[in-house]
């Protein structure tokens, strides 16, 4: 850089214009900019430099298959990204703070940094850098400002000790806050595992990111278990794992009736049916709805308006809308006690093609 002031230093986190602007013509530039965040310090490129990225990953020994993290300035930034609504539900819980989401690309997106199909994205809660990035009209990546393997830094005296004059500038807010990396959490087909512990606890981050559903007919052993039983194996398609590890990401699904007699066997032509789907439905033992048990749940879905009525009647008004009929289009499911092995068949099918119109609105 001809310019040279190469480091800046702020009380408060904030950043003036005339910083920012010489910030941004760096990054625009190709160049590499060390920035504070309440984790610790990190290095910053533009996300859509091919020349940038080599060049970051090449100052910090960083292996080529590791993937970079898209570092944002407000949560709609990433809308540019499809998001799955288990992620979307961690973002809004966790962002901005110490939670790094590893995701699973729709395309190749090298120009967030990504790697083997995966990439990083963080939305920090350090006011002035958030603001800065939010500021920008193209894409930022950062990583922790150390060379491969060491700790992280944070202070920016610890920056210039490991890289000297390699940088073009740097952002010095005095010691990181927290001074802790952030949690590293991979999340998508398959995967909900913590590639870094750190802060957050992985039974939390669970239970934010999935969801407790349940199902409610009227004495849950006909309708209610078939819907419990679908919707688990739809999950672990949508998932990427099998049907008895949907609670690696947060899932719980279960069922009641509003008239229930506890411990009751889900119908034997139900058994059959889902035994032919791969699942075993014969360890079945009916619950009454209570509203404990309804209080616990996050969405709960009556088979019919009745059920709901019984459901809603259980919860204070503000708590109401967490039950709705299954079918979105306001269908209500006929009961098959009594009939015969197609009409069970038929009830089924019926009750899928409802999960099929939900499983959206809950992974």
């Amino acid at each position: 850089m001809s310019d040279e002031l190469k480091s800046y230093s702020t009380t408060d986190g904030s950043l003036p214009r005339r910083i920012r602007k010489k910030l941004s013509s760096i990054l625009a530039e190709g160049g590499i900019v060390a920035l504070p965040t309440e984790t610790v310090y990190g290095l910053a490129v533009r996300a859509d430099s091919k020349a940038a990225l080599e060049k970051l990953r090449e100052l910090k020994n960083r292996p080529a298959e590791l993937p970079l993290t898209w570092h944002i300035g407000q949560r709609d930034a990433i809308g540019s990204v499809e998001l799955p609504n288990s992620v979307a539900r961690l973002a809004e819980a966790y962002w901005p703070g110490p939670l790094t989401l590893v995701l699973k690309a729709t395309d190749e997106r090298p120009e967030l940094g990504s790697a083997d199909g995966w990439f990083g994205a963080r939305l920090p809660a350090h006011t002035g850098t958030a603001e800065f990035l939010g500021s920008l009209s193209f894409p930022v990546v950062m990583t922790s400002a150390n060379l491969s393997g060491e700790s992280p830094s944070r202070t920016a005296d610890a920056i210039r000790s490991a890289f000297g004059d390699a940088l073009d500038f740097i952002v010095d807010d005095g010691p990181s806050r927290i001074g802790e990396a952030s949690t590293v959490l991979r999340i998508g087909p398959g995967a909900f595992e913590v590639l870094r512990e750190s802060l957050l606890d992985l039974n939390d981050l669970r239970r934010c990111a999935g969801l407790r559903i349940a199902f409610t007919c009227t004495g849950n052993t006909c309708r209610s278990p078939l819907a419990e039983a679908l919707t688990k194996l739809r999950l672990a398609t949508a998932l990427g794992v099998d049907a008895e590890s949907i609670g690696q990401f947060g899932f719980e699904v279960g069922s009641m009736g509003v008239f229930a007699g506890p411990g009751a066997p889900a119908a034997e032509h139900g058994v059959t049916i889902m035994k032919e789907r791969g699942f075993d439905l014969s360890r079945h033992s009916a619950r009454l709805a209570t509203e404990e048990l309804v209080s616990h749940h996050d969405r709960i879905y009556g088979l019919t308006e009745s059920h709901v009525e019984a459901l809603q009647s259980m919860l204070p008004p503000k708590q109401r809308r967490r039950v709705e009929l299954l079918d979105p289009e306001g269908y209500g499911v006929p009961d098959p006690i009594g009939g015969s092995l197609a009409q069970y068949e038929e009830c089924a099918r019926v009750i899928d093609e409802a999960i099929e119109r939900r499983i959206a609105e809950w992974v």
